[in-house]
């Protein structure tokens, strides 16, 4: 009797745990706004969590990386192209809620229907517990490419956003390539560059990029490991002014 309650008690304790670990065993920054603290949650590969005035904005959820059941309902989903590590319908319909509004592309709203659809170029202000302003940026590739000659990100389709929190400008790249339209840029606080091969950027790339527009803080995001693109821009932001390299999900 004593074996079977015993028993009992540690599965209990194992679900308790498994329930409300997904969250909580992920990295987390807060950066300091005029308008409250913006906490980032760092889910993996391209997936972010923003919480911000009681607000939860989810970009790209990708239910591979984790228990998005556990996750919080999402406010608002950005969602940046239709590759399948970035449009995850699963993930999508586990945070999503009664009045979730979701941004995302043409070419998404095909598969997710009632949108806010933004193309690039387009700026619009979400009404949520506190208006958000949202800008649809470019993201393409130029030079990496599929065997047959097409860009893994033809320009156009894809999406990078730049979100408004208080006095804070934060810009999250999508799949992309450090285009000319990144010499544009104005007054980026804090920036999500992808580091990985050969989809997005090499090391060098996602360098010059932030040489381009000089954000406050840089994450690397959407990299691999093994290939060595973190290590070297360790290496060649080492001696960049007024850039705070931030790595996440090293391990």
């Amino acid at each position: 009797m004593k074996k079977n309650i015993t028993t009992l008690a540690l599965t209990f304790f194992l679900l308790s745990f498994f329930l409300t670990a997904g969250e909580n065993t992920l990295k987390k920054d807060v950066i300091k706004t005029n308008d409250g603290d913006l906490e980032i949650t760092f889910v993996g590969h391209a997936s972010l969590i923003f919480k911000f005035n009681g607000m939860v904005i989810h970009v790209d959820p990708f239910s591979r990386l984790t228990d998005y059941a556990q996750l919080p309902d999402a406010d608002l989903v950005l969602i940046t192209h239709d590759h399948g590590d970035h449009m995850d319908t699963a993930a999508v319909n586990l945070i999503k809620k009664e009045n979730t509004r979701i941004i995302l592309t043409k070419t998404c709203s095909e598969t997710i229907p009632g949108g806010i659809v933004m193309a690039n170029g387009d700026v619009k202000t979400v009404k949520l517990a506190k208006d958000l302003k949202i800008e649809a940026v470019p993201a393409y590739n130029i030079v990496h490419k599929r065997p047959d000659g097409t860009p893994f990100h033809p320009r156009g389709v894809g999406n990078g956003y730049i979100i408004t929190f208080g006095d804070k400008r934060v810009y999250v790249a999508g799949d992309t390539e450090n285009i000319p339209e990144m010499n544009e840029l104005k007054n980026i606080d804090i920036a999500f560059l992808p580091a990985n091969l050969p989809y997005t950027m090499t090391a060098e790339m996602v360098a010059k990029a932030a040489e381009a527009f000089k954000p406050g803080v840089l994450y690397p995001y959407h990299f691999q490991f093994g290939q060595g693109q973190v290590t070297e821009l360790e290496t060649l932001m080492k001696d960049k002014k007024g850039i705070e390299l931030r790595i996440r999900n090293r391990d």
